[in-house]
């Protein structure tokens, strides 16, 4: 299941951020793992994003992304 969302922040030299879901549910966490396997340079605050959840490490994160 893809869900949306907006892009909450993102810090490229710490490698992790958060993602707000267009559903009003909790933030996602999004490791930089994620950005490379989508072949993405980096996101900013405020990109629309698709996603899907993933278990990364023991926790919930955003995976598959997509910028829409």
């Amino acid at each position: 299941i893809m869900n949306q969302g907006k892009v909450k922040w993102y810090n490229a030299a710490k490698g992790y951020g958060f993602i707000t879901p267009d559903d009003g549910s909790k933030d996602v966490f999004v490791h930089a793992s994620a950005l490379r396997s989508a072949q993405l340079e980096s996101i900013t605050e405020g990109q629309a994003i698709s996603y899907e959840l993933i278990e990364s490490r023991g926790r919930t994160a955003a995976g598959n992304l997509r910028l829409i």
